[in-house]
C-alpha cells in the first residue's frame, strides 16, 4: 500500500518503457536475454518474466516518483535479511554490488524466477506452515523502516479521504455524506489503534494468498513492494477466508504455527476491522490517484460510474457496523 499524492502532470508513467529498453536493461545487468519476455499482472509497477540463455528472471520496473531510492533499498535489504535467516523470500540480484539498477529514466531490480501456484493456502497444515514463516519474519522484522510508511490513520486514512473527496467521479450529492461517515470511521480507526497499542514491526504489508507461492511442498512469500511499519496482525488478517466459522479455523491454524517462533497478542484481533476499513478507503483512493495511468481505466472501468460510489457508501456503512462488533474469536489449536 502506498499513500503518494495524485500526479498533477497526468503523464503516463511508463510511456518510454519499450521492449528494447527492457532487454537492454537486462543485458546491462550482466544477463543474456533471449528476446522472449512476458508481461506479468502488475498495476503499480511493471513486471516481466525475462528468458535468458540459462534461466528465467522476474524484472520489476518501479513506478517513477512512487518510492525514494532509500525506500526501495530498504525493501531489498529486508529481503536479504530474510534470506540470511532462511525465511522463504526472494531477494533481488546484485550487479556490481547494487540491487537497485537504472536504465534510462527507470529504476529496476531483477529477481530470481520462482514458479508456483498462488492463492492456494487452504488446509490447516498449509496455514500452520505459513504461520511459522510469518512468525519468523516478524522476529526478523523487529525495529522500524526509516524511509517507508507506518500503517496508521494519519498516513493512510487522511490522504485517502482527501483524495476521494476531490475525485471528480464522486457525485456531488454524495460528497457531504461521504465526508461525514469517513470522518467517523477515521476516528474509530485511530481510537482503536491507540487503545490496542500494538508493537510496530517491519512487515510484508500486503500479505494475502496471492502473494504466497506453493509448489506443493514449500511456501514462498513474494512481492515485498508494499513492506512497511505496522502491527503484526496486518500480515495475518488478509489470509482469512470470508465465512466467520472458516475465519476462526484459519486463524487458529495460522496462530498455532506463528507462536512456534513469536508470541501473538489476541488484543490485536481488535484491529482487523479497522484495518479492513482502512484498506477499503485506501484501495479506492489508490485507483483515483492512478487514473492517469492508461492501465487503470482499462482495468477498473467501473470506478468512473456513479453506481460504484453508491456501493462504496454502502460498504462504508457496513464497516461502521462491524467496527462496533466484538472481534473474531481465537480458538484453541487445530488438531488434524
Amino acid at each position: 500500500m502506498t499513500c503518494d499524492p495524485i500526479d498533477p502532470t497526468n503523464t503516463p508513467p511508463y510511456a518510454d518503457l519499450t521492449p528494447e529498453l527492457i532487454l537492454n536493461a537486462v543485458e546491462a545487468a550482466g544477463l543474456t536475454p533471449t528476446g522472449a519476455f512476458q508481461a506479468l499482472n502488475s498495476y503499480e509497477n511493471r513486471v516481466y518474466k525475462i528468458e535468458t540463455d540459462t534461466e528465467p528472471w522476474a524484472v520489476k520496473f518501479y513506478r517513477p516518483g512512487r518510492w525514494s531510492d532509500a525506500a526501495i533499498q530498504e525493501e531489498h535489504d529486508f529481503l536479504q535479511e530474510l534470506m540470511a535467516a532462511e525465511i522463504p523470500a526472494v531477494p533481488p540480484l546484485a550487479h556490481d554490488g547494487h540491487t537497485l539498477l537504472r536504465e534510462g529514466p527507470y529504476r529496476f531490480a531483477i529477481f530470481p524466477w520462482r514458479p508456483g501456484r498462488a492463492g492456494c493456502i487452504e488446509t490447516p497444515p498449509e496455514r500452520r506452515a505459513l504461520g511459522r514463516h510469518l512468525g519468523r519474519l516478524h522476529l526478523a522484522g523487529t525495529g522500524r523502516f526509516v524511509a517507508r510508511a507506518t500503517l496508521d490513520a494519519p498516513s493512510f486514512v487522511d490522504p485517502a479521504i482527501a483524495d476521494l473527496a476531490a475525485c471528480p467521479f464522486l457525485p456531488p450529492q454524495l460528497r457531504p455524506a461521504f465526508l461525514t461517515i469517513s470522518a467517523r470511521l477515521r476516528d474509530r480507526i485511530a481510537t482503536t489503534f491507540e487503545a490496542v497499542g500494538a508493537p510496530i514491526l517491519r512487515l510484508h504489508g500486503d500479505c494475502h494468498a496471492g502473494n504466497v507461492l506453493t509448489d506443493g511442498e514449500t511456501l514462498t512469500i513474494v512481492d515485498f513492494d508494499d513492506c512497511l511499519n505496522g502491527p503484526a496482525i496486518q500480515d495475518l488478517w488478509m489470509l482469512l477466508p470470508g465465512d466467520p466459522d472458516e475465519q476462526e479455523e484459519a486463524l487458529a491454524a495460522l496462530v498455532q504455527g506463528y507462536e512456534m517462533f513469536r508470541d501473538f497478542d489476541p488484543a490485536e484481533l481488535r484491529l482487523i476491522e479497522p484495518l479492513r476499513t482502512l484498506r477499503l478507503l485506501h484501495y479506492n483512493a489508490w485507483i483515483a490517484r492512478r487514473w492517469h495511468d492508461p492501465a487503470f481505466p482499462r482495468a477498473f472501468p467501473w470506478f468512473s460510474e456513479e453506481r460504484h460510489f453508491h456501493e462504496l457508501m454502502a460498504l462504508l456503512a457496513a464497516q461502521e457496523t462491524r467496527l462496533h462488533l466484538p472481534p473474531i474469536r481465537l480458538r484453541g489449536p487445530i488438531i488434524d
